[in-house]
């Protein structure tokens, strides 16, 4: 399966990629890892979060940085390059026991027309 990891600034996204690496491991996906972040300071630590699972695991993903509107790049990127699907870190559940979504979340889950999996 060809699977697209949409990385931020949440402090979920170490467990995506965690996650995803893991599965990729055992079942040979195909990687591609998208750093969505909002400053160069953030990248550089998600490009290194990233490079340092991989490494532990094994495992060779191609890595790309997204700018402009993470959520709609996102999108486009899955679906121009056939990617069966798309995994983003998100979800917190609120006091009343609802999920809380960010907005590049939400954008995707709505839009996308792959299978979307949250990890949390």
């Amino acid at each position: 399966m060809n699977v697209l990891v949409g990385v931020g600034s949440t402090n979920d996204s170490p467990a995506a990629i965690e996650r995803t690496i893991r599965r990729a491991a055992k079942v040979a996906d195909e990687l591609t890892v998208a750093i969505c972040s909002p400053d160069a300071a953030t990248d550089e630590s998600l490009a290194a979060t990233v490079t340092a699972t991989l490494e532990e695991h094994d495992i060779t993903a191609s890595t790309r940085h997204v700018s402009g509107q993470p959520g709609s790049e996102l999108v486009d990127i899955a679906e121009s390059e056939g990617f069966d699907e798309i995994v983003l870190a998100g979800g917190q559940t609120s006091p009343m026991g609802k999920i809380t979504i960010d907005k590049t979340v939400e954008f995707v889950v709505l839009n996308a027309h792959t299978t979307v999996t949250l990890v949390r």
